[in-house]
């Protein structure tokens, strides 16, 4: 999101956990699980435009700063909206995207490989790979990143911004909605909570990779991965399951005071 439109985006995790929802009435009810991801990713798609033309670009031109509100209240309220549209109060059972028996697992060096989660490592790679040649090698993602850096000279050279934010808006719902159900699929439910703690390690990812460097979000997440599992593994009676996160924060910590940009983001320059 940040790449594509230079706003953070707090309510991402929430929009993907309403395309999970979606993903769920349409699995549960007419369509095979993958028929269903791909239509609520086309609905992840309509709902990020809309939002964006709708409320954020109206009120970004009055104050930056309250996109980031927008998204807060974005946030709260789809997050209050889901479990009422579809009337659930508990956690409601999904399909898996991949294998799942307790047979479904490969051995190697000793330790077991369960194929969901090999799915779900190679869908990431997939989507990284697309998002980093859409950036990189076509007129769109030139566009986008031109928009992100600079909003208000980019029409200076032929660029349609309002198209290109809610193209971005859109993109990054709709991979957000990938990754909901992905999410829900390893849980095995979908419910209102199931993004958030989620929405905050990938934002500390994020934060330690750099907001504009696709390669570095993927490598700090799987390092903070890493470290969070490594900590509570080896030292289960002082960090444990519980004090794992506290991990990341502390290389979050220190990482902005030494490089703020992140391991991978570029330094901003500005004249004065």
């Amino acid at each position: 999101m940040y790449r594509g439109t230079g706003h953070l985006n707090f309510a991402q995790g929430e929009m993907a956990m309403l395309s999970a929802f979606m993903a769920w009435w349409l699995a549960d009810n007419w369509l095979p699980i993958w028929a269903a991801v791909f239509v609520c990713m086309v609905f992840a798609f309509i709902l990020g435009a809309v939002i964006e033309r709708v409320i954020i670009r109206p009120i970004g031109k009055r104050s930056v700063f309250a996109v980031g509100v927008a998204a807060i209240a974005l946030l709260l309220g789809i997050n209050a909206l889901a479990p009422f549209a579809w009337k659930v109060s508990h956690p409601e059972p999904i399909a898996s995207l991949f294998p799942n028996k307790p047979t479904s697992f490969i051995t190697i060096g000793g330790a077991h490989w369960r194929y969901e989660n090999i799915g779900a490592l190679g869908m990431m790679l997939v989507v990284a790979a697309v998002l980093y040649v859409l950036f990189q090698k076509t007129k769109l993602g030139l566009a986008m990143r031109a928009v992100a850096s600079n909003p208000d000279s980019a029409p200076l050279a032929g660029i349609k911004t309002g198209q290109v934010l809610m193209m971005s808006w859109g993109l990054a719902a709709a991979v957000g909605a990938l990754g909901g159900v992905m999410v829900a699929s390893l849980r095995g439910n979908v419910e209102s909570s199931m993004m958030l703690a989620i929405f905050f390690s990938a934002t500390a990812a994020a934060m330690l990779g750099g907001f504009d460097s696709l390669v570095g979000a993927v490598v700090a997440g799987l390092v903070l991965g890493v470290i969070e599992s490594m900590g509570a593994g080896y030292q289960p009676e002082i960090i444990g399951q519980e004090l794992k996160g506290s991990l990341s924060l502390v290389i979050i910590l220190v990482v902005l005071v030494l490089r703020p940009s992140g391991l991978f983001g570029s330094r901003r320059v500005e004249r004065v």
